[in-house]
């Protein structure tokens, strides 16, 4: 998997208070301009019907993406199935980090880590 990864960030519909002290712009506008990704997106809630539906869409087989959201093990639970349903396989494509409760510093270190993991992959 040669191309840059694609940054998902998930804001769990922004009333998460798990998510209150990170400024979701700053992080995002970090990553797309600082990081080395393909590009960043945001989306409200990747853990309802029409997170499936995008995810569903948006997968690409042998695309890497990392997701900023809630608890990795809850995140593979819930997008294992729409990577599965377009020949994806979530545990080899997805860096799952849990962005919650950490200022917006530290996530920005999270991200910036897990885009170095994928370049030494």
């Amino acid at each position: 998997m040669s191309e840059k990864p694609k940054f998902v960030m998930c804001i769990c519909t922004g009333e998460c208070p798990g998510f209150q002290s990170l400024n979701l712009w700053q992080l995002i506008n970090y990553v797309r301009n600082e990081l080395d990704v393909e590009y960043a997106i945001v989306h409200p809630q990747l853990c309802v019907d029409d997170g499936d539906r995008f995810l569903t869409d948006y997968i690409k087989p042998n695309s890497k993406y990392i997701i900023g959201a809630c608890d990795p093990k809850m995140q593979r639970k819930m997008f294992k199935d729409a990577f599965a349903s377009v020949g994806g396989d979530f545990d080899q494509q997805v860096i799952s980090l849990d962005l919650r409760n950490m200022s917006t510093e530290d996530a920005m270190k999270k991200v910036e880590e897990a885009v170095k993991q994928t370049v030494s992959s």
